[in-house]
């Protein structure tokens, strides 16, 4: 796996940043393998925030069901999974939201109400526009606006 470019790195940790208002460091992780249902479905997400009563299963890792939250900077080499296979496996493992940050379009892309292998409900808008989780499980606002771009 090739390093972050700068840009990825500098807005996963500004997601970090925000989530900590709401999540405790412990809650929040950052390339950490957690498996989700399907076959070889073990992703290392760029963010996510667990709940606060999370546990760790039999296997040592923590458990998919135990997810709020993730977030997915866009890499060139990354791209297809993000927008695709992960978006379908986040549904189907009941994530209940699922944000994809686009460098490169400058664009974030929100999706909640999973239902099977897909998100039931999809709002995209351009870095600058905060993206409003007040109404989910979350219950912040993440800002946008220093997210830089690609």
């Amino acid at each position: 796996m090739p390093p972050q470019r700068d840009t990825h790195w500098e807005i996963t940790f500004d997601i970090l940043e925000q989530l900590r208002t709401t999540y405790e460091r412990r809650q929040l992780k950052t390339d950490v393998r957690i498996d989700l249902p399907g076959h070889l479905n073990g992703f290392a997400s760029d963010v996510v925030a667990l709940s606060p009563d999370a546990i760790k299963g039999e296997d040592g890792r923590w458990r998919y069901q135990d997810i709020e939250f993730v977030a997915e900077v866009i890499s060139k080499a990354t791209a297809a999974n993000d927008y695709g296979v992960k978006k379908a496996v986040y549904a189907t493992a009941g994530v209940p939201v699922y944000l994809i940050v686009d460098p490169y379009t400058g664009t974030w892309h929100l999706h909640t109400l999973p239902k099977e292998d897909e998100y039931r409900s999809v709002l995209s808008l351009d870095f600058g526009t905060p993206v409003d989780l007040t109404s989910t499980v979350v219950g912040l606002t993440l800002a946008t606006d220093a997210f830089p771009r690609d």
